[in-house]
């Protein structure tokens, strides 16, 4: 994870907006209640809540992915995102101990 990716990355409101989001899924994406969350949040909801074009999201999407910060679940046609939130705490470390 570069430093440098990961301060692009959140340098976007709606991309900070998506990994809010991501957070707290079940409260964010509740039409994905019955498909459940155990794999993420479907691009489609993201799609649906950012109120931005498909391509878009999965562009913003592919940004935090490369940046580590969100991980990706393939599940036939569909791919689901969910926050790592792994690398939120090694952030925050990063963070702390830099400035």
């Amino acid at each position: 994870m570069e430093q440098v990716d990961i301060f692009k990355a959140l340098a976007n409101k709606t991309r900070l907006q998506m990994l809010e989001w991501l957070k707290e899924p079940e409260l964010n994406f509740p039409g994905q209640k019955e498909a459940g969350y155990e794999q993420g949040v479907c691009v489609g909801q993201l799609q649906a809540k950012a109120n931005l074009t498909q391509s878009t999201v999965s562009e913003y999407l592919s940004i935090l992915q490369r940046a580590g910060l969100v991980t990706a679940t393939r599940k036939g046609q569909w791919t689901y995102y969910q926050r790592d939130e792994a690398a939120f705490e090694r952030l925050s470390k990063l963070i702390s101990t830099t400035l």
